[in-house]
């Protein structure tokens, strides 16, 4: 009988055909992800004049989704290591596409507030579990490029969103928006129950499922025989349902758990000052921007967040996250302030255009690649727990996102808006910098011991 660990075997074997297709099932649940969550602040400048309210009346409604995101990241975490990543992936899909569909029929703000929180509890729990299930099909050395290709999606499911808020809500209105944004992932979801495996590494603590895993691992090259036994020497003195937060606030991983959350919570903050009110705040009557052009500003900045994010994902790997990280966070402080001292109109819009490419490059590279470095600082046995629970305090800073953004722009106008990005990411750049695990350069990690790796 021949017994493989599981870990060790994927870690150090080769980067198949099979693998980078799975990553890409799991990116396009991430795509629907990104799409489906900036649907709602690319249709507020519509309903503002539909509904005769005014923009503040809508801080509530952007708030609950992201508070409902909160709540989604720290359950689907835990759904995901007790019960399968593929299962609290694929459910989180399914949740935010039914009641996507839903908010198509609101007729109220409060309607709206609550169909977007409960949306929001599937789009959270959604992110931790790709990341996991990225993290975990893969070799070790690819392992932060995977996973950032895969949340670098929802940047990219935010071009789309705004590109379709753009071409659909002026024709067909934004009732058409949202049933489109429900159906799709849907019907993705039902695709990929038939397609996606669950992830190995899980397979490997749950004996009654070995046949399933044997499946898995020859379909990613691997060569064992029906008989094998499986152990995965990472996580082998880990007992079974176990995993817990506290397991998080232990002395090996406090310090970290700590950073990583401060880190998530004030750039996912910055992230939504962006998503949620750049719109708003450009069609204000002061800016004069008109509801397509808004909308494809927030496309621009996810367009440069999607190149961002793979852009770092690369520097990742070639000089690891501290670094890179860091370097991105500076940047993208001096960004802010230069638009806070920009002429913020339509005639400015070139220079304008270049700037939210490039900020939005910065912020979203910084966010997403902050998924790979929570993968690498949690091992398998608590990794969706750990991603979930530091997404999770991210995400209370994103809770606050419209309200911060809102009071900025009421108190301090466009200069006070954008210069409060640089202040928040000046914060997010010294809790990176607290981080004591972080993604090591590529030929570290190809130099660091077998076991070692693995448990990162």
């Amino acid at each position: 009988m021949k017994t493989v660990d599981v870990g060790a075997a994927i870690d150090e074997g080769r980067w198949t055909g099979y693998q980078k297709l799975l990553i890409f099932g799991t990116a396009l649940t991430i795509i629907l992800d990104g799409v489906d969550n900036q649907l709602l602040p690319n249709a507020v400048p519509t309903l503002i004049k539909e509904w005769g309210r005014p923009r503040g009346d809508f801080i509530g409604a952007l708030s609950y989704g992201p508070f409902g995101m909160m709540i989604g990241g720290l359950i689907g975490g835990i759904i995901g290591d007790r019960y399968g990543r593929r299962t609290a992936l694929l459910g989180s899909v399914l949740t935010f596409a039914v009641l996507t569909f839903a908010i198509a029929f609101a007729n109220s703000i409060e309607m709206l507030g609550a169909l977007r929180f409960l949306a929001g509890v599937g789009l959270g729990g959604a992110m931790p579990n790709a990341a996991t299930l990225a993290s975990e099909y893969v070799p070790r050395k690819q392992r932060p490029f995977a996973v950032t290709l895969t949340i670098v999606c929802i940047p990219l499911g935010g071009v789309l969103a705004g590109e379709l808020a753009a071409r659909i809500i002026p024709t067909y209105g934004w009732r058409a928006l949202f049933i489109a944004g429900g159906l799709v992932p849907i019907v993705l979801a039902a695709v990929l129950w038939k397609v996606l495996p669950e992830s190995p590494r899980y397979l490997a603590r749950h004996r009654e499922r070995w046949p399933e895993l044997t499946r898995t691992m020859r379909r990613i090259g691997q060569n064992v025989p029906d008989d094998v036994e499986y152990v995965e020497a990472a996580t082998a003195g880990v007992p079974k349902g176990k995993v817990s937060l506290g397991t998080l606030f232990g002395s090996h991983y406090l310090r970290d758990t700590v950073a990583l959350g401060a880190s998530f919570f004030f750039c996912l903050l910055v992230n939504y000052l962006v998503i949620l009110l750049l719109p708003a705040v450009l069609t204000s009557p002061g800016n004069g921007f008109s509801q397509p052009e808004a909308s494809r500003a927030l496309r621009d900045s996810n367009f440069g967040g999607v190149a961002g994010a793979i852009f770092g994902a690369i520097l990742i790997q070639r000089f690891g996250s501290r670094v890179t990280m860091l370097g991105m966070s500076a940047l993208a402080v001096v960004c802010g302030f230069i638009l806070a001292g920009a002429e913020i109109t339509p005639q400015n819009g070139l220079f304008l255009a270049v700037m939210f490419i490039v900020t939005g490059g910065l912020l979203n590279a910084v966010q997403t690649t902050m998924y790979a470095l929570a993968a690498h600082v949690f091992p398998t046995e608590v990794r969706s727990t750990g991603v979930g629970f530091v997404v999770a305090v991210g995400r209370v800073g994103n809770v606050l996102a419209a309200t911060v953004a809102n009071e900025a722009f009421n108190r301090g106008g466009n200069a006070g808006y954008f210069g409060s990005w640089s202040v928040l990411m000046g914060i997010v750049f010294v809790a990176l910098a607290l981080v004591s695990r972080h993604v090591p350069r590529s030929s570290a990690v190809a130099g660091a011991p077998a076991g070692a790796a693995a448990s990162r």
